[in-house]
């Protein structure tokens, strides 16, 4: 690619990333309720999902994903359900409600949190299946390797936004948790965030 494609496939990446959406909120609500180390942690596990979708999109598995309605259902029914069972968690677990400003409670968990949740979104994958392959050009070399390296850039500049978010989100919640009566009601606030994109994800259809 030239250094204007590339350019241009960043600042599109950059747009789409910015652009409010389900993986903006869950930082955001994690952030606010839980902290910021929680919030930047779940971030990371979510943008290195990006790399399993781009390996699928090279390798012809999303299409495959996409073509099939009983994968594409199955992933994302599996997908909603985990977000509902984490919520579900939230709520029936007080400690992970607030109360207190939280410890770094468990950096391994909120990372793999992060990257279920984006591998097993369908829409995710779908959405990489209808943006790389339009920057790649198969007179360049092999579009395979193409893939390969949009999507490290699209992690990139994942990583940097949804960190940045976090950790502004983790300062907003401090500060919140400071206020009496608060904790407790960010918490609720987070599992609801966690359950409507849960429900809102087992209800979307492949367009």
């Amino acid at each position: 690619m030239t250094i204007s494609a590339w350019l241009a496939y960043l600042g599109a990446s950059v747009l789409l990333t910015l652009a409010p959406g389900p993986d903006n909120l869950l930082v955001i609500a994690t952030g606010i309720a839980r902290g910021r180390r929680q919030a930047i942690t779940l971030a990371l596990g979510m943008c290195s999902g990006v790399s399993v979708h781009t390996a699928a999109v090279a390798m012809g598995l999303a299409a495959i994903i996409y073509s099939s309605a009983m994968l594409f259902h199955g992933v994302k029914l599996a997908g909603a359900g985990y977000l509902l069972i984490l919520a579900y968690r939230m709520v029936r677990h007080p400690a992970t409600l607030g109360g207190y400003a939280p410890a770094y409670d468990g950096g391994a968990a909120w990372f793999r949190r992060g990257l279920v949740m984006n591998v097993l979104n369908p829409k995710v994958a779908l959405f990489f299946v209808a943006f790389l392959p339009q920057f790649v050009d198969r007179e360049r070399g092999d579009a395979g390797k193409q893939v390969f390296w949009l999507g490290l850039v699209f992690m990139l500049q994942s990583v940097a936004i949804f960190t940045t978010i976090g950790y502004f989100a983790g300062l907003i919640g401090q500060w919140l948790r400071e206020r009496p009566g608060t904790s407790r009601a960010l918490g609720w606030l987070a599992a609801a965030a966690f359950a409507g994109i849960g429900l809102k994800l087992a209800l979307a259809g492949r367009s």
